[in-house]
């Protein structure tokens, strides 16, 4: 999509140095893509606590339990 944007050209070549972009528009889309991603961690960091999570350690390292191998190791 072809946008026409107003950024302080300062800002931008700062911006394209930082993240070692090539181009403006590389530089953008990482930016937008670095926000996301903050926003999408925060999301899960607030559901820290609230989630309650009922598994088994041994079972999800597909560790031997109770005399018993995982379907992998028959």
């Amino acid at each position: 999509m072809r946008t026409t944007l107003d950024i302080p050209d300062g800002l931008l070549a700062a911006a394209q140095r930082a993240c070692g972009a090539r181009t403006k528009t590389m530089t953008v889309v990482m930016a937008l893509q670095q926000l996301v991603n903050a926003a999408k961690i925060e999301q899960l960091r607030d559901l820290r606590g609230k989630v309650r999570l009922d598994v088994d350690l041994k079972t999800l390292r597909g560790e031997r339990v109770a005399g018993t191998w995982p379907a992998r190791h028959r």
